[in-house]
């Protein structure tokens, strides 16, 4: 029993007929034209598999396809891409816009928001949008809480409020804080030397700053407060830390150097 072989789409039995493969199922050629042939520019009617749209050649410009003769239209219609935005052809020779695999007729390549053409200018695509660069940044990006421009890249956040890099400084000495250690006080952003020099209170022992920050580890006693390397005997410089101590005016002693005291 012979196999059939049948039009994939009406069923019809394809022996001894002209047929076209198409993704590897066969199609009589009067469904194909019906579900895949364009339609002509010129004269509406479909473009078909063995003949065009029939419009004479003489005196227009031509093209030659597998040894087809086609008019400038029927060639463009078959063979030219289709603008993604009016989904028109681009026709030979016209400029056309390409991002992606999709092209655009140069004029219908426009700014989402402003509907000016972008041309070769500076491009952000969204969600199947293209948006120029001064559009994107007014509709989508975050502004800087500091200089209240937007944020492109390289942006931080600080109290849940964004800020570029270059903006996030320290409130004292103005240098970057972006990547540094640093803290705060009455919600303002300190670099640590501008913090302690301003804030911190000073040690007895060597009058620098003491930051309390990191884990530094500090003596108070009596509102003054010593490094723990510096919380020493006056005398002898034996580390009273753990220790007991005796004080004289402003000095600490460790008990052996105070009892004469």
């Amino acid at each position: 029993m012979t196999e059939r072989f049948d039009c994939h789409y009406c069923k019809e039995s394809l022996f001894g007929k002209k047929y076209i493969l198409r993704e590897e199922s066969p199609y009589c050629i009067k469904c194909y034209e019906n579900l895949y042939s364009n339609p002509c520019e010129e004269c509406k009617k479909p473009i078909g598999c063995d003949c065009k749209c029939k419009n004479s050649l003489v005196d227009k410009p031509f093209a030659a396809k597998e040894d087809h003769l086609l008019c400038t239209e029927c060639y463009s219609n078959e063979y030219s891409s289709k603008c993604s935005e009016c989904k028109k052809t681009i026709m030979p020779g016209t400029r056309k816009m390409e991002y992606k695999g999709s092209s655009w007729h140069e004029t219908c390549f426009i700014c989402h928001r402003c509907q000016q053409p972008i041309g070769t200018k500076s491009f952000i695509p969204k969600d199947n949008q293209n948006f120029c660069v001064p559009c994107y940044e007014k509709q989508f990006a975050m502004q800087c809480v500091q200089c209240k421009k937007p944020i492109t890249t390289g942006g931080i956040t600080y109290r849940e409020q964004p800020w570029h890099k270059e903006c996030f400084v320290c409130t004292g000495c103005k240098k970057q804080l972006s990547g540094q250690r640093f803290t705060s006080r009455d919600e303002f952003a300190y670099c640590l030397n501008c913090f302690c020099s301003l804030y911190a209170k000073k040690c007895a022992g060597c009058t620098n700053p003491i930051s309390g920050l990191g884990g530094t580890k500090y003596i108070s006693f009596e509102e003054r407060q010593w490094h723990n390397d510096c919380f020493n005997c006056k005398k002898c410089s034996l580390s009273l830390v753990g220790r007991g101590f005796l004080t004289e005016r402003d000095d600490i002693l460790c008990p052996e150097c105070g009892k004469d005291i």
